[in-house]
């Protein structure tokens, strides 16, 4: 799925500019939803994402947290060095300029913001819920979340929380990420995270490059993920 419905925008980052790919949905509005790359950078793959959430109903914005920077799938070990390299803070204030671009377009309705990130953009998700919890009311990260060091102050999150984890993953294993959803919930939070079973790390990613996209469970999850932050973000 290539990206075809949105535009690229700049918006104000700190002072400093950035940009990113907005996408409008079909009914000309809707709640604002925030889509973090993965380790790629914000390539056709995710703006067919972004396309795919306006189309259900969100005005969808991506922000290009590498300013540019692209690696291809065959291209791993570049991949890993953008992410590495990858300034938190300054992502932190790019994702947080975004949410401020978002709800200053007149087509965004609602209270609050979504966020859906894949990856390390789902590990990013949770990073941005606890910065701005002011604005962010519902996040869905895909195998990814924020351990050891990285963990921020989870006091601070205000969302709820739907994630989505592989069984399989080098990257997020299954075991923390129950950890993890365990220490929320006795906090209080309203967190829910599935580890579906036999899938591995990148399996709503269609262009497969880790060999591990699940077609069937894509298209069991989107529909769930509409509905879930429709419920949280539409007003009422």
């Amino acid at each position: 799925m290539s990206g075809s419905m949105g535009e690229t925008i700049e918006f104000v980052s700190n002072g400093s500019s950035a940009s990113g790919y907005l996408a409008l949905p079909p009914t000309g509005s809707g709640p604002g939803l925030i889509v973090i790359q993965e380790w790629w950078g914000l390539n056709n793959q995710i703006r067919g994402v972004t396309d795919r959430l306006a189309a259900a109903g969100f005005v969808a914005l991506a922000p290009d947290l590498f300013h540019g920077e692209l690696a291809g799938h065959d291209e791993m070990d570049k991949a890993a060095s953008m992410m590495a390299g990858l300034d938190a803070a300054g992502a932190a204030r790019d994702m947080s300029g975004a949410i401020d671009r978002l709800v200053s377009i007149d087509a965004t309705t609602g209270e609050g913001v979504g966020v859906v990130g894949f990856c390390m953009g789902g590990m990013l998700s949770w990073l941005i819920a606890t910065h701005r919890p002011d604005l962010v009311k519902a996040v869905v990260p895909f195998y990814g979340f924020p351990q050891g060091d990285n963990e921020p102050d989870w006091s601070l999150l205000d969302a709820s929380v739907q994630g989505h984890m592989a069984e399989f993953d080098a990257f997020f294993g299954p075991e923390a990420a129950r950890a993890l959803e365990s220490k929320l919930q006795a906090m209080g939070k309203d967190v829910v995270l599935t580890v579906h079973p036999g899938t591995g790390h990148a399996f709503m990613n269609e262009e497969n490059a880790l060999g591990t996209h699940n077609a069937a469970l894509a298209v069991e999850l989107w529909p769930q993920v509409a509905a879930f932050l429709h419920e949280k973000l539409d007003p009422r």
